[in-house]
């Protein structure tokens, strides 16, 4: 994202607390205009906290929230211009769907013509113009999620709330509505601020994302910067999967980080800001970047014995003891070319990686 597009929500070291307990510690994030945003961690992490507070929904403890640099967070949930698409959808069971989309317009003052016009247009919008006389009972999860996306729609919010709005569907469904909702959000040029658990959820659909852990933001990036460079072991362990070893770094020369694991045998990788000499951190390695062969090639490797290769469908996972005293997991693509790289349980091998595989963590 370019850092010269306006900011559509700015959180200044926004601090929620419930008596003595501090549900977020002093977050700071600014989410661009037009951005599918994502607030990624594990339950009881602060994101749907931080959700509700941009929402109206809590109150801010200290600290402020300003929506295009005008300070709300003193405003009701009425009064802002943001919409929330919730879990459950909240659908009104006796109305159509045509009627569930255009309510929220004629509380707003709008007549009932000028709401169902509207409805119909963000039907068309999520393709259920064809479900429009349909109470949503006669709609399938999917069907009544897009429903709920239509209705929060429809008012023209400047900011698109989702409380993980994807966790009721099962995985098929789940996976097209990812697409879809990136689809809408592009497609309608509204801001979004997605809260999920679900890491591939976030990686697939965001264009930034902000992992918290414990009320505290623990690493804010694209895709592809939290999940080949993360920060600390908690990303690194959480977002995806990954093999932490742990190491003594020996030495940092020209940006480089030496760093051995016991026993004679040493790795190299590229030094990070708040890791010098002497530290005893961790190593973060990817499993698709390492690769099994039963000699040394020029470069690093490290000795073991594969303890079981598990079919996974698209890989198969092999499980390898190191001879440092490491279990480590290597991911082969089921494939031909995937085939050649495998070794039956009980084979002696050598454990390779790519270049740049290895990242140096900040514990």
């Amino acid at each position: 994202m370019s850092s010269e597009r306006p900011a559509a929500i700015d959180v200044r070291d926004a601090v929620k607390r419930y008596g003595d307990f501090t549900a977020l510690k002093t977050i700071s994030l600014s989410i661009q205009d037009n951005e599918f945003f994502t607030l990624l961690g594990p339950s009881g992490c602060g994101k749907t906290t931080l959700l509700r507070m941009i929402a109206g929904f809590e109150d801010v403890t200290e600290g402020a929230i300003y929506l295009h640099g005008k300070e709300i967070a003193k405003l009701p949930p009425n009064k802002r211009p943001v919409n929330t698409v919730f879990q459950n959808y909240a659908l009104f069971p006796h109305l159509s769907v045509l009627d569930n989309v255009g309510f929220g317009l004629e509380m707003l003052g709008r007549s009932r013509t000028q709401a169902r016009a509207r409805a119909g247009e963000m039907l068309e919008l999520v393709q259920l113009s064809q479900f429009a006389h349909r109470k949503p009972a006669q709609l399938s999860g999917g069907q009544q999620q897009r429903v709920a996306l239509a209705r929060a729609l429809a008012p023209q919010p400047k900011v698109l709330l989702l409380d993980e709005p994807l966790s009721a569907l099962d995985l098929k469904l789940r996976k097209a509505m990812q697409i879809e909702l990136k689809h809408l959000q592009r497609e309608t040029g509204i801001t979004f601020i997605f809260v999920t658990h679900d890491q591939e959820e976030a990686l697939t659909m965001s264009d930034r994302i902000a992992v918290m852990s414990s009320g505290e933001l623990q690493q804010l990036g694209n895709a592809r910067d939290i999940y080949e460079h993360p920060r600390n072991m908690f990303v690194a362990d959480f977002i995806g999967e990954t093999n932490l070893l742990a190491v003594t770094v020996d030495r940092i020369e020209a940006g480089r980080a030496q760093c051995h694991l016991g026993g004679g045998q040493s790795l190299g990788c590229d030094a990070v800001e708040g890791v010098g000499a002497g530290a005893k951190v961790h190593l973060s390695i990817r499993p698709e970047r390492l690769f099994l062969t039963d000699t040394t090639p020029e470069g690093e490797g490290l000795t073991g014995r594969v303890v079981e290769n598990i079919y996974i469908g698209t890989d198969i996972a092999s499980l390898v003891d190191l001879d440092v005293g490491f279990r480590v997991t290597i991911r082969t693509s089921n494939s031909e070319r995937g085939a050649k790289r495998l070794f039956e349980p009980g084979a002696q091998v050598v454990v390779n990686m790519e270049q740049g595989a290895a990242r140096l963590l900040v514990d």
